[in-house]
């Protein structure tokens, strides 16, 4: 099996960075051992002007067969003769996946000691495939590459140039041509899609595969339009863990909504301020933020917890104010936390920083002793995603529990939905969305909140007020009221809370 990976480049930016990009000296060739044979590394040319770096993985055909143990194709039996007669150590498929990311490792996680600019850095790449599988044929080929960012050139290779009247074979010749990618993505799309196109595994897949496509995936294949697909083929067709992994991908979709989706429907109206024609409006979701940072200021609060904090965009804008001394992040999805984590780089925050923000898994829809004691808490764009007979619950575990001196609440206003020129009549502003309020209809739940709970409620706009319909989003800010006294009871809250505790017991 043989892959090249070239880049071209200038004296101030030479083509031979790309030696340090894959940790592999130009000047040596290397050599690696793998399960099933051995994989080499060289250089054919490498100049500032141009550089190649070339795999060659020499297949050891009758380990594949001992140590498949009579096993192929996702392991399923193969016939006696197919075993030792076939494609596997010449046509690229998952045994050039998995020595890609063996020998390449660190260039496929983006990271460089030598010079870690590069990582982030697009830059001209061509990789070539003379014999790749493709199992869908060229046109599939185009399908899963094209949308990546690759400019396809799948060539049908001939079952034989000698007699072209029997048709193409399943095998093209693959060049994949890109400026706007970095090389670890590059690696990435290699590594998944290589197995996907041959339909096939050397090896059995195990649960443990769902994992590994989920990192090489992050950041393309939740978007990718062939999604389910990709998944498929690359767990060679076990739905168990396509049904997992499909699952796991669905919330990364909707952990990236607000910012991406919702964004994208946010800026499809022009901002009706004194702007220049060409200078972008600033985002419904920076002004969300903006709103929230400056209410959280007003309220003096100086420990924060931010419920439902998805992707920890919040979170972010809250840690560059010093104001905040403490911010904790809760949400119920692990993946999402996962993903704020990355966007705050927990791993590599200063001790200093890292001692103000902690992030939380739970479920709002349960009291939680882990949330007492704030000075302020915030729900922004999170009610609209709970069905209505459980907001009673969330109610209770951040009114009734919790008991922050402020509560912010923000939600899509409806009413403002007819200025969405992209969004077809009657359709929410996300496909989560339970449910989207008039001003009227969350005026009404806050007041009652508040009622309850011993707590008094003003509303804000978010956005442009439209004097007809209002602004996108409207929000509520709940202030403890002074004496702090249950409506329902006429008893301190706390107390009532200990009751209520306590019955629950």
């Amino acid at each position: 099996m043989f892959l090249t990976i070239s880049t071209t480049g200038t004296p101030e930016r030479p083509a031979t960075d790309l030696g340090y990009l894959l940790h592999k000296h130009p000047d040596n060739a290397q050599t690696f051992s793998t399960s099933y044979g051995i994989a080499h590394v060289l250089y054919p040319e490498a100049s500032d002007e141009r550089c190649t770096a070339a795999l060659l993985l020499e297949v050891d055909a009758v380990a594949l067969v001992r140590r498949g143990k009579g096993k192929g194709r996702g392991g399923a039996p193969d016939a006696a003769l197919a075993q030792y007669v076939n494609d596997r150590p010449y046509a690229a498929s998952s045994l050039l996946a998995v020595a890609l990311s063996a020998v390449f490792s660190s260039a496929m996680k983006g990271q460089c000691r030598a010079k870690p600019e590069l990582t982030g850095q697009a830059r001209p790449l061509r990789i070539e495939v003379p014999a790749l599988p493709a199992r869908g044929g060229a046109d599939l080929v185009r399908t899963l590459f094209e949308p990546l960012g690759w400019t396809v050139t799948a060539e049908p290779v001939a079952l034989d140039a000698e007699f072209p009247e029997w048709g193409d074979s399943r095998y093209v010749r693959l060049v994949l041509e890109s400026e706007t990618l970095t090389l670890a993505e590059a690696l990435r799309h290699l590594y998944v899609l290589l197995p996907v196109l041959d339909d096939a595994k050397h090896y059995w897949v195990a649960p443990d595969e769902v994992d590994k496509l989920l990192r090489a995936g992050e950041g393309w294949l939740p978007a990718h339009p062939e999604q389910k697909l990709i998944t498929s083929r690359y767990l060679s067709r076990r739905w168990s863990l396509t049904r997992q992994a499909m699952e796991r991908l669905e919330l990364v979709r909707l952990a990236e909504a607000d910012d991406s989706d919702v964004e994208e429907i946010d800026n499809a109206v022009e901002d009706e301020t004194e702007t220049e024609p060409e200078e972008k409006p600033t985002s419904l979701n920076v002004l969300r933020r903006e709103a929230i940072v400056a209410a959280l200021k007003a309220s003096g609060a100086t420990r924060v917890l931010d419920l439902g904090c998805g992707q920890g965009q919040l979170v972010q804008a809250l840690l560059k104010d010093p104001a905040f001394t403490e911010i904790v992040g809760v949400d119920v999805s692990m993946r999402a936390l996962t993903i704020a984590s990355r966007r705050l780089k927990l791993d590599r925050m200063g001790e200093r920083l890292a001692s103000r923000v902690q992030l939380l898994q739970g479920s709002l829809a349960y009291t939680d002793k882990r949330l007492k004691g704030y000075d302020a808490a915030v729900l922004c764009e999170v009610v609209e995603h709970l069905d209505l007979s459980r907001l009673p619950a969330l109610e209770y575990a951040v009114f009734g529990a919790a008991r922050p001196r402020t509560v912010l609440v923000t939600t899509p206003n409806v009413e403002y939905n007819v200025r969405w020129e992209s969004l077809p009549a009657g359709h929410s502003r996300h496909s989560d969305h339970r449910f989207e309020w008039t001003r009227a209809e969350f005026r009404a739940w806050a007041g009652a909140v508040a009622e309850r709970h011993g707590y008094e409620a003003e509303f804000e706009p978010v956005g442009p007020d439209d004097p007809a319909v209002g602004p996108p989003t409207q929000m509520a800010v709940f202030t403890m009221r002074t004496g702090n006294t249950d409506r329902t009871t006429d008893k301190p809250a706390d107390e009532v809370v200990k009751e209520k505790e306590a019955n629950a017991a």
